[in-house]
């Protein structure tokens, strides 16, 4: 609209007068025009200002404004201006026209039809509107993009099934094809939807450095009327088998505002998981946390999905998958207690059916003297707590019960904190007489491994601090999968409010800055104090659980003998105790889904038993292609990062890729570690589905081409054609018979006349 009324206005397009220069005739007859043309403006002053007894004096300066911007537009045409321009020679020139072939093109919301029906209109065959303008001045070469860009004879052979849009590899890709041809620039269709992570700034400065324009058409609607999507999910690479998953899930949606939907997560078909949520306005998140259990082993697809809704636009962005590695592995846990008590007992019996939770229990019968449960061999724990980094490290998890810091040495004490900081495992202290301050941790590295402030004046024996507490979760605690002891979230609350009382007897203690306090528990007087705290520190992370007889939610009164409750606390917490720590080789690809032909990189991170690492190992990726034949990839230290290798393999058909590390020090083997990857056509086209302005908007402008969208396309081919670029010859265009100098003229004389006659003067 505003182009048309522009050149109706000024007889030619914005970018004639954006490129061209204005000149005047200098010749003798024009400025002997001009001189006459001055005289009079002078007259006109001079007779304006005889007139001082018929008008005021803003009057006067009024008409004489008027009279003399009517003289100048005259000056103007006396001078016979003209706009020289560099346009391109007919046929002389490349033109590329660069098409989007993505799955985003399919999304309908041009008029109800998809984006893909506009290019085939416009670009679809020879005698189209605007590919036959193009054609008739220049020499058009078509081609296709998604992610690479490559030639095609004409639009009708798109299929728009691509399943990434990469503008920047697309417009290098085309500049490298033009190389040495006279290109007067590029047309770039597109909805903008740039699925890649490479930036557009390295592709437009080699667009700039050749003064390549880019003309740039937006396809699709900026906002779509009706839709919901599923922004992310944030999901673990790696969980233990039978473990329940807390996924936090992000949805966003327009025009379903105040309405309820449901958010499933499936396995294999399978609903292991469902939450409702209520949509908030439209543009605004919403967050959601849906438990789900992984009770299959081996690489899982977890799909999060909400069904589609009536008058959605775009249902295949209410989809989100994500791969998680299900363990049906054994995490070993060392249990360490100072003396007997019905804790350790009833804590063995409630993990004792998990296979997939190992508890080692050490317990102190008398000085130097142990009992040792359910260790692997004659030897594990013989000469009582670990004394080397290397035996302690072998263990994901440590739990340390009623025993004072007196019963470790120094360099154990330092151990166990570097056991958490460092090897990355999990630490759990108990509440009991001999733990906490009562038990002297108070200034200890453990104590700094701890989410509570350990007071040093606490002392073992003080009878004062026994309390009877009632427990409940904190709103963090509602959800955080420690806590969780019954199959629902809502049912989890509810059972503990349900719960017979339990004891404390370690004095109250600060939360840690960071820290995040799960459980509180109320004594008969009211008085709140922390029973379970948790906190990440260094690589690991701690908890603390100041309750010395959990076991009466096992064994008092009120617990039927069937009910699980007990079992199902400190198998979610121990759990949750070793889920992440990492292994000797932590090994992880930049993405769990790829394009199949992309390749895929490896990169793991190798340490010794005392978790130091290794630059001087061999590391082999032993990876199984979907079809049962295995490659060998060798993995090299990437000389920055201490104990980080990397390789790389292609995923040359689709499918799900296993990748197992191996890593050898000389003739000693470190460990093992496996890492799986999809190889499968992306969805990220359906995700952010609106027209994306901004990036075409960015090119056109940094690269001196013009952005346009379905309603102003008319005039695209002129455009180009006056782009400065390639085979041009010099045109110069008349500007003193424009029709806005003659409006202006007549405007301003008319507007002397009616002002003249407003004010009374002759």
């Amino acid at each position: 609209m505003f182009d048309a009324l522009f050149q109706a206005l000024f007889s030619y397009r914005p970018v004639v007068f954006q490129q061209g220069e204005v000149r005047f005739d200098l010749s003798t007859s024009t400025v002997v025009a001009a001189a006459i043309a001055a005289v009079v403006m002078a007259a006109a002053v001079v007779t304006y200002r005889s007139v001082r007894g018929k008008g005021t004096l803003r009057d006067r300066i009024v008409l004489t404004v008027l009279r003399m911007a009517a003289l100048a537009v005259v000056l103007f045409c006396l001078l016979r201006p003209s706009l020289v321009v560099r346009a391109s020679v007919p046929q002389q020139n490349v033109v590329a026209v660069l098409l989007d072939d993505s799955k985003s093109m399919q999304i309908p919301d041009v008029n109800g039809q998809p984006r893909a029906e506009f290019v085939r209109q416009q670009f679809g065959a020879a005698d189209r509107p605007v590919l036959k303008a193009l054609a008739d001045r220049f020499q058009v070469r078509v081609f296709r993009f998604s992610s690479t860009a490559g030639r095609v004879a004409s639009a009708s052979d798109l299929t728009f099934d691509g399943s990434q849009t990469k503008l920047s590899a697309a417009l290098s890709g085309v500049r490298d094809e033009l190389a040495g041809l006279p290109v007067s620039g590029v047309v770039l269709v597109s909805d903008g939807a740039d699925t890649s992570e490479a930036a557009l700034g390295e592709s437009l400065l080699g667009l700039k450095a050749e003064k390549l324009p880019v003309f740039t058409v937006g396809v699709g609607s900026a906002k779509l009327p009706k839709d919901i999507q599923v922004d992310r999910v944030n999901v673990p690479r790696s969980v233990l088998k039978g473990s329940a998953l807390l996924v936090d899930a992000v949805i966003t949606q327009t025009g379903y505002a105040g309405q309820t939907v449901r958010l499933d997560v499936e396995d294999d078909g399978r609903i292991v998981g469902s939450q409702s949520v209520q949509l908030p306005s439209d543009g605004t998140p919403a967050t959601v946390r849906v438990r789900a259990t992984a009770s299959d082993a081996g690489p899982r697809v977890f799909r999060f999905r909400v069904a589609p809704q009536a008058g959605e636009v775009v249902a295949q962005n209410n989809v989100r998958e994500a791969l998680v590695n299900v363990r049906d592995a054994r995490e070993k846990i060392l249990y360490y207690e100072g003396e007997p008590r019905f804790e350790m007992k009833f804590l063995n019996r409630a993990v004792a059916d998990d296979k997939n939770l190992q508890v080692v229990t050490l317990q102190r019968t008398a000085d130097n003297k142990y009992m040792r449960l359910n260790v692997d061999g004659p030897d594990e724990l013989a000469g009582g707590f670990p004394k080397t980094r290397d035996e302690l490290f072998g263990y994901s998890g440590l739990i340390l019960g009623s025993v004072e810091a007196g019963a470790f040495s120094g360099d154990q004490l330092q151990m166990i904190s570097d056991f958490v900081d460092k090897r990355g495992g999990g630490l759990l202290m108990l509440g009991g007489a001999r733990s906490f301050g009562e038990g002297g941790y108070a200034g200890t590295p453990v104590a700094d491994a701890l989410p509570l402030t350990i007071d040093p004046r606490a002392r073992a024996g003080d009878s004062n601090r026994f309390s009877r507490m009632t427990v409940a979760p904190t709103r963090p605690g509602q959800t955080h999968a420690a806590t969780q002891i019954a199959p629902t979230e809502a049912a989890s609350g509810a059972r503990w409010k349900d719960l017979p009382q339990i004891t404390v007897i370690n004095a109250p203690m600060a939360t840690k800055p960071g820290a995040t306090v799960l459980l509180t528990g109320a004594d008969e007087r009211g008085a709140a104090q922390t029973v379970l705290a948790a906190e990440q520190y260094g690589r690991g992370k701690s908890l603390a659980f100041l309750a010395q007889d959990s076991w009466q939610w096992q064994m008092h009164a009120s617990i039927p003998l069937e009910d699980m409750t007990h079992e199902n606390f400190w198998r979610q917490m121990l759990r949750w105790l070793v889920d992440g720590v990492p292994s000797v080789i932590e090994s992880r690809t930049t993405s769990e889904r790829v394009e199949p032909g992309e390749s895929v990189t490896i990169e793991s991170t190798v340490v010794d038993p005392s978790f130091v690492e290794v630059n001087d190992a061999t590391v082999t990726a032993h990876v199984t292609r979907p079809g049962g034949d295995t490659i060998e990839v060798p993995m090299r230290w990437d000389g920055e990062h201490d104990g980080v290798y990397q390789g790389t393999f292609v995923s040359r058909e689709p499918g799900a890729y296993e990748a197992k590390i191996d890593a050898l020090q000389g003739q000693k083997v470190l460990g093992e570690g496996t890492v799986h990857v999809r190889a499968v056509p992306g969805d990220a086209e359906y995700f952010e589905p609106t027209m994306h302005e901004a990036p075409l908007r960015r090119i056109a402008q940094e690269t001196g081409g013009r952005y346009y969208t379905p309603e102003n396309l008319t005039g695209l081919a002129e455009d180009v054609r006056y782009a400065g670029r390639g085979v041009t010859s010099v045109e110069e265009r008349d500007l003193w018979n424009m029709p806005i100098v003659l409006i202006a003229l007549v405007a301003l004389i008319c507007g002397e006349w009616a002002y003249r006659r407003a004010v009374g003067l002759p």
